[in-house]
């Protein structure tokens, strides 16, 4: 095997080489007539006249090469009680058969499938069954209100909305019925069919003629084939929300997304076929698509569908568990899930009561990994445990200590290296968008073209494409993240580019006194952010949860805390404010709402976004802010 040094190297000298020896690994009906077709930048074609089916090489190729008894997927519910394993090829017959029950209702190639659904087996039959038809399925997070909902129904236009009849929280069930009758009022595209799957926790009220029960439709289901589609055609879309309001359709081609989802696993995650995978997620992420569904099943794996928290569901130790109980080789979270754990179980105390002989390495993404959280989860689960980044937009890893090739020293903060493909650059922003020297922050580009499994466009919106990614520094797709490499090639990114913050003149990464914040014994996780100052411009404001079981005055907290900036980072981060708050206001992905957050101090209007976990907790932060007088009367 080539080194990591030599592959990358090659990626970006001779693409259509390299891309062309990992598409060995896929199989094809129809081969390519180009591995990259580059004569209309910035639009970019992978493996162009070739043809293949994504739900074929997930399943029916498996069962063919005699996988067929292994385990592709295993349920754990602790939310249920139930724990379901299904081999490959009891999932290819009930992909197969759900199918054939789409194909009675007229879904076909090139048909829109809306998907709504919770953590659940059926959640993965029905995405797979879409791409076995050739139908482009769009997962909606379930339980999204109405609005959010309608608007996109009234973008993808699906023909058939798949839905379950409840989600479940601990402590309360969420009809999703009513949400999604709601959302179908709202929107101006109509269509005729949904099919519900009742759950037992709720049976849902059926509207006659509309919609129909999927135990039902597949019951008189013949089961259907595999159905070929160009490489270039699109497997799904997926909404990343719009600065405007507006969601951005993500699309995700089956061609180019199949090649680098299971190039990958081997190489950038060090899986092998038949090990265990466990990405804790949610389907309706991108990485619930890329790596609960696609890459583990491309790659002959066995992934885990968990419904459950990483606390409360029933206790910190659940994540144990379920590496303990289904030999898990691989974990895949957002820091996040370990922050709620570390600040539950301080002293890891019930990670003694679980194996781990199976368990070898922890990769972390979603939200920035804080040294903190890095070395507390190292020291108690005795793994590797690796930062890496990536977005909705790519797909999959663009900088990754690809372990494939062999461990990298890791430097805490760094998601490492780029992956090959992606020629990650440092540029200097709206001035000459000129490269940035070695260690200097500045906004993290990507030349183009991006390596297959990355967005071609947006759905319908070519021109949002290029307004949104690639407008602001011609000949490279823009992040949107700010960051830095480092003098032996290592990346950093410390933030969203609008988490820069400029206190009189001065550019400061909130994500650098964070890193100091989340440093502090008692603080289990923290969020600064920029607020309007009228003598400096912005100056940071910090936000900790403490740890369980601290129970000392908060003011001397924030009082260390505030000497702790001053003394790493220095005077010129004017860090003079910090609020201890129970807990934080997050994405249901776990990314922390920065933005929402500062415009609540800054006294702007707030509109609460979609994927909110919790709403509840905006109320929390402004009683909060409002007792330490903000947002400041302004003058």
């Amino acid at each position: 095997m080539a080194s990591y040094e030599e592959d990358y190297r090659r990626s970006l000298d001779d693409p259509e080489g390299f891309w062309g020896d990992a598409a060995a690994e896929i199989s094809w009906y129809k081969p390519w007539d180009r591995v990259l077709n580059d004569d209309k930048p910035p639009f970019y074609r992978w493996f162009e006249g070739a043809e293949l089916n994504t739900c074929y090489n997930c399943l029916d190729r498996h069962v063919e090469d005699g996988r067929g008894d292994q385990d592709a997927l295993i349920y754990d519910s602790p939310m249920t009680g139930q724990i379901k394993k299904f081999t490959y090829k009891e999932l290819t017959g009930l992909v197969a058969g759900f199918a054939g029950g789409l194909a009675s209702l007229g879904v076909t190639k090139g048909d829109r499938v809306l998907i709504y659904m919770p953590m659940i087996p059926e959640a993965v039959i029905a995405m797979l069954a879409c791409a076995r038809l050739g139908a482009i399925h769009s997962v909606v997070f379930g339980g999204f209100a109405p609005k959010e909902l309608a608007t996109r129904i009234d973008d993808a236009k699906p023909v058939c909305i798949i839905a379950g009849s409840c989600g479940l929280e601990p402590g309360r069930i969420i009809e999703y019925k009513p949400l999604l009758d709601g959302a179908i009022d709202l929107s101006t595209h109509k269509l005729e069919n949904c099919v519900i799957l009742q759950r037992p926790e709720c049976v849902a009220k059926l509207n006659s003629g509309r919609d129909h029960a999927w135990q039902e439709l597949v019951a008189s289901a013949t089961p259907a084939d595999c159905v070929p589609v160009a490489a270039t055609d699109p497997l799904y879309v997926l909404y990343t929300s719009g600065t405007t309001g507006i969601p951005k359709g993500v699309v995700r081609d089956n061609g180019g997304h199949a090649v680098a989802l299971k190039w990958s696993m081997k190489h950038v995650y060090g899986i092998n076929p038949g090990e265990v995978f466990w990405a804790a997620s949610d389907v309706g992420w991108v990485v619930g698509h890329s790596y609960i569904v696609y890459a583990p099943l491309l790659h002959g794996c066995t992934t885990i569908l968990f419904e459950g928290k990483p606390v409360g569901t029933p206790d910190a130790g659940t994540f144990w568990r379920v590496i303990q109980d289904h030999n898990v080789k691989a974990l895949f979270t957002a820091p996040t899930a370990f922050r709620a754990i570390k600040q539950q179980d301080p002293e890891g105390k019930l990670v003694g009561d679980y194996d781990f002989s199976n368990f070898d390495t922890l990769f972390l993404a979603g939200e920035r990994a804080d040294p903190d959280t890095i070395i507390w989860a190292q020291e108690k689960l005795k793994v590797p445990v690796l930062d890496h980044w990536w977005q909705t937009e790519s797909g999959w890893p663009m900088g990754a200590n690809s372990i494939g090739y062999g461990m990298k020293p890791v430097k805490l903060g760094s998601p490492t290296l780029p992956v090959p493909g992606y020629d990650i650059r440092v540029i200097n922003e709206g001035n000459d968008n000129s490269e940035i020297s070695t260690g200097e922050i500045g906004s993290i580009a990507v030349k183009l073209p991006l390596p297959p499994g990355t967005l071609p466009t947006l759905w319908e919106n070519d021109e949002g494409y290029v307004r949104s990614y690639l407008a602001d520094i011609p000949g490279y797709y823009k992040t949107g993240d700010a960051g830095f490499i480092d003098e032996d090639g290592y990346l950093f990114i410390m933030a969203r580019t609008d988490d820069i913050i400029n206190v009189a003149g001065h550019r400061l990464s909130t994500g650098g006194m964070e890193e100091v914040l989340a440093g502090h014994r008692d603080v289990a996780e923290c969020a600064v952010i920029g607020i309007q100052d009228a003598l400096k411009g912005q100056i940071p404001m910090g936000f900790v949860v403490l740890n369980a079981g601290v129970n000392r005055p908060d003011a001397d907290v924030t009082k260390e805390l505030v000497s702790l900036v001053r003394e790493k980072i220095g005077p010129v981060a004017t860090f003079k404010i910090a609020l201890v708050i129970k807990r934080l206001p997050k994405t249901r992905s776990g990314k922390i709402l920065r933005g929402v957050m500062r415009k609540i101090a800054d006294g702007e209007p707030v509109k609460i976004p979609a994927t909110i976990e919790d709403p509840a907790i905006l109320t929390e932060i402004t009683e909060i802010l409002a007792t330490a007088g903000f947002p400041a009367p302004r003058v």
